[in-house]
Parts: structure tokens; sequence; C-alpha cells
């Protein structure tokens, strides 16, 4: 942050120095032309020539110094285009003299001769600048903007050079806090994804313990459940690790041309059993032959089985899942329809989050992982993933994938 402070005060001390120079040099260069066309002055005093001539060579290499600040200004000027951070320099009157492109983006443009208040255009903002200027000291300050739900943090420093002048920082830290907010969710939910199952594993450990180990009716019935929670927390760990591995870019994907409806009968031959259990029909939809798309179809068809397992997890017995693909313009969209409880409105925007469950589907089995990582391998093919639904009447996830060359 510190470095914002340094590049941007050394701009404008570039500035002001540019200027007092050329306005110094303007002076010299007219009184030495004074001189040497006053010939009577050159000769009744020689040493006034001999003074121009010094005074020209002293310029001569002011202006060598002067060309190498330049450069180096132009420079410190160019990092400051080229920050994602807004910075304003502010004169004694509060008007804005310098705004960098991530201001003007920020707050609008142009921003060159307006107030500080009305640039900022938010009271706290607006305090935390008078603070600067009545005490001369550094001020922070940190506000969410309701109106575009930005949260920015402001940094004003006061200028040591002009009394009254200041140089404002502001950093835009909406992603920064977005990306908080998910890690705290993630904790939050993966603390709750576990202590269900260990809490059920204590409970039957403990009632083992306590003498149904010897009762030959109970023990088996809760070894099989222990072995339940079990597989779900290891499926649990896995799907993190496959997960924690695309978000990461660590999966090298196997890119070759790929028949999208035999990947579809794949996926659907592994999750006919856990239909047919479910009472819920799982078909595939006769359609023209879509063309060949370039992906690896191991991770494609991981991708399917998580929707497919999704669908019929929350589709009602009797109900039906039916999958489909076909080609849309460059793509082949992948259609997964069910006939299930559907998903409210406000959830759908969610869905595809770790973790993420609407409230109703709590009771389902589950990790809430699956349509994360379908997200993110449909992503790594460059491809883009969506859901439309209506509560009460069904869901259909799609996710198009280029077609092969």
């Amino acid at each position: 942050m510190s470095l914002y402070f340094v590049l941007a005060l050394s701009i404008a001390a570039a500035l002001w120095l540019g200027w007092r120079y050329f306005a110094l040099r303007r002076d010299i260069l007219a009184l030495t032309h004074q001189i040497r066309s006053d010939e009577e002055l050159v000769e009744s005093s020689p040493d006034l020539g001999e003074l121009a001539s010094a005074v020209n060579a002293r310029l001569s290499t002011f202006d060598v110094r002067f060309s190498t600040s330049e450069k180096e200004r132009a420079k410190l000027s160019a990092i400051l285009d080229q920050l994602t951070d807004a910075v304003l320099i502010a004169d004694a009157d509060g008007r804005v003299q310098f705004a960098n492109p991530a201001a003007e983006k920020l707050f609008g443009s142009p921003l060159a001769g307006r107030s500080v208040v009305e640039t900022v255009r938010h009271h706290q903002l607006a305090d935390a600048w008078r603070r600067c200027r009545e005490t001369g000291e550094t001020q922070t300050e940190s506000v969410e903007v309701p109106a575009s739900r930005h949260f920015l943090q402001l940094i004003v420093v006061p200028d040591r050079d002009t009394r009254g002048g200041t140089l404002l920082l502001v950093q835009d830290l909406t992603r920064v806090r977005r990306l908080e907010t998910v890690r705290r969710d993630f904790i939050s939910n993966l603390s709750h994804e576990l202590r269900t199952p260990l809490a059920s594993l204590k409970a039957l450990t403990e009632t083992l313990q306590d003498g149904a180990l010897t009762d030959p009716e109970a023990a088996p019935r809760f070894l099989n459940r222990i072995h339940t929670e079990v597989d779900a927390l290891t499926q649990m760990a896995q799907e993190l690790l496959d997960l924690s591995k695309i978000e990461s870019e660590q999966v090298e994907l196997v890119l070759r041309e790929v028949n999208p409806l035999a990947v579809l009968q794949s996926a659907a031959e592994r999750l006919r059993v856990q239909a047919e259990r479910a009472g819920v029909s799982l078909t595939l939809e006769e359609t023209a032959v879509p063309p060949n798309v370039r992906g690896d179809a191991a991770r494609l068809e991981q991708a399917l089985v998580n929707l497919i397992h999704n669908a019929v997890k929350f589709t009602p017995r009797g109900g039906s899942v039916t999958l489909s693909a076909k080609v849309e313009g460059e793509s082949v969209v992948f259609a997964v329809r069910d006939t299930g409880i559907g998903i409210p409105s406000d959830d759908l925007p969610r869905i595809f989050e770790r973790f993420y469950r609407v409230d109703k589907s709590r009771a389902g089995s589950g990790t809430g992982l699956g349509l994360s990582i379908a997200r993110h391998i449909v992503e790594a093919h460059g491809g883009k993933i969506w859901a439309e639904s209506r509560e009460g009447e069904g869901s259909v996830f799609c996710f198009s994938i280029p077609r092969g060359r």
C-alpha cells in the first residue's frame, strides 16, 4: 500500500517540479537573451557575456537532467495508469487535480475540477478526507455502498508540500469481501456436514459399547449403519479432494473427440440401479445424432453422473429423468430433465456453490458438492452450465461443450 503512496506522490512532485523548472528556465532565457542583445551592456561589462554563456551551458545541463526526470515520471505515470486502485490528488480547495483511469472507472469521468465530496459521494468517505485536512494525519475508512454493492476502503494522506492538499487512495475490496464470505460459508457448511455423520458414529459406537455388540440381532444392524456413515465421510473426502484438484487446475484434461450419446449412455448405466431402486424411470431421449465434442470423456461422464444423481435423488417415486444432447451453434448442449420437486427461484442462482443446498433438501443424502464439481468440470472444458426450474414442476440442468474440430 505504501508503494501506491510513493508512486502517486512522486508523480505529483514531478509534475510540480516540472512546472517550476519551465517557469525558471523561461525567466533565465529571457534574461540571457536581454544581456546578449544589449551590445553596449556587454561591451561595458564583458563578464556579463561570460555569465550569459555560463547560464546557457548550465541550462543545457539542466535540460539533460530534466529529460531523464521526465522519462522516470513517464514510467511512474504509466504504472499509476495500470493500478487497479483509484488514486486522486486534490488541491488546497478540495478540487481534484489528478485522477487515474481506475478512479474514473469507479467514480465516473471526468473528475478533474470536481470537489472531493462530489466525487466520492459518501458521507463517511468525505468525513475521512476532512479529518485528514484538519489533523494533517493519514486517515482510513471502510464503507459498503448499498447502491452499487461495492465495499470500498479509503486512505487519505496529506500532501506535505501543498498546505491543504491531499492524496486519496480508494481500494475496491468487493471481490476480497466476497471471497471472505465464501470462505466463511465453506467452513460453516463443512462443519455442518461433518457434524451429522460424526455424531451418528459416536452414538452407534456408544450403543455397541453399552452391550449391543453382544446382541446377535442389533449388532449387525448397528455395524451396517456405521458402514453407511463411513461411506458418506469417504465420499465427502473424495469429493473435496476432487474439487480442490479441479479448482487448482491440478487435474489435466485428456482432450479427444468424444461422442456425446456414448457419454450419456455410460453415465445413465452407472445410475440405472439407483434409479430403479428409487422408482424413477431413467431414459435417454432419441434425437438426431449430435456431432462429437472435444473433451475428457471420463470428466464429462463424472459431471453427468453428478447431475443425474441429483435429479434421481429429488424426484418422487413414479417420476422420470430424461437425458438428451443436441447441437446449438458451435456447442453441444447436454441436458438432464426431471419431474422432481423443483427449485425455488431465490435458491436457483446459488445451487452450483460448494455445499449449498436448498432448505427442503436438507433431509436428503449427499454432500452438496456434486453440482459444484460439475460446474468446474464444464468450465474447464470452456463450456457453461445452468439450470432452469420452477418449484413443484421439476428441473432441467444443462451444460454446453464446444464441438470438436
